[in-house]
């Protein structure tokens, strides 16, 4: 896909005055997201990676359960949800025109995982699925009561929780006092 893009936007670029017929992507992570760094960080650059990835399609290499590999057709790069330039920053929560952002990122179809030519899995550890963000957490053992927290709660307050359970401070974690980090509720 990366290759796919990359050859495209030279095509493009080699039309384009002022234009570069360097690579696209500069650095990309893909796995069960995409995120894209440009060396072409203009809007014109982003919009038209974010135009190409939403019209490629054809047919990649996936797997069943047993991990036999089987073709599978696939459409918008395989991508459900594109946030490109500005978009992505706002996803980050970070000021708009910082490098450290990505200028592309995909958000997988159901389904999707990226993982270059080698088939390598069948499965993956989560994304931004429902499904994968809203998981239940049981909590057991002695001195817990029984309780069921109908309040959003974030996979970050495991360790603190842990901690407080065990009879120790989980306020000396630096991540909890940066992040103000609570424990899950009624398990005190």
């Amino acid at each position: 896909m990366i290759d796919a893009l990359n050859c495209a936007w030279e095509k493009y670029a080699a039309t384009c005055k002022d234009s570069s017929k360097s690579h696209l992507v500069a650095h990309a992570i893909d796995d069960d997201g995409i995120l894209m760094w440009f060396n072409d960080r203009s809007p014109a650059a982003v919009s038209f990676a974010r135009t190409f990835l939403l019209s490629y399609s054809g047919n990649g290499l996936g797997s069943d359960a047993a991990g036999n590999a089987i073709a599978r057709a696939f459409s918008q790069a395989g991508v459900s949800k594109i946030y490109a330039g500005e978009e992505a920053a706002d996803l980050f929560g970070v000021a708009r025109g910082d490098d450290r952002v990505p200028d592309l990122v995909g958000i997988a179809q159901q389904g999707t995982v990226w993982a270059g030519g080698k088939l390598s899995k069948i499965a993956e550890h989560g994304g931004d699925a429902k499904q994968d963000r809203h998981v239940p957490i049981v909590v057991w053992g002695a001195g817990i009561d029984q309780n069921i927290v109908d309040e959003p709660v974030q996979t970050n307050q495991i360790a603190p929780t842990i901690l407080a359970l065990l009879g120790l401070k989980p306020h000396e974690l630096q991540a909890v006092q940066a992040e103000h980090t609570k424990v899950l509720p009624h398990l005190h």
